[in-house]
């Protein structure tokens, strides 16, 4: 299934597979992040409103915002 890093709940694990074409603000931010495709995640903890989220990427914890974390584009896994 797939969908943006956004929809996900605490323990769902995706891939990234891209971004949304109107995130061009956020792409290269998330990407120096070390949100590249085909990059492995999983997400720990959302804020009780949830936002932000945290999520463990590449060995360490990341925390997005909503809207940042809704432009990335995943496959659950």
């Amino acid at each position: 299934m797939s969908g943006n890093m956004g929809e996900l709940g605490i323990g769902d694990q995706g891939q990234v597979v891209g971004y949304e074409k109107d995130a061009r603000t956020y792409r290269k931010r998330l990407m120096a992040m070390g949100l590249t495709p085909s990059t492995e995640f999983k997400v720990v903890r959302r804020a009780p409103l949830g936002d932000p989220m945290e999520i463990n990427v590449r060995g360490y914890s990341l925390s997005l915002r909503k809207h940042e974390a809704s432009a990335v584009l995943i496959q659950r896994l």
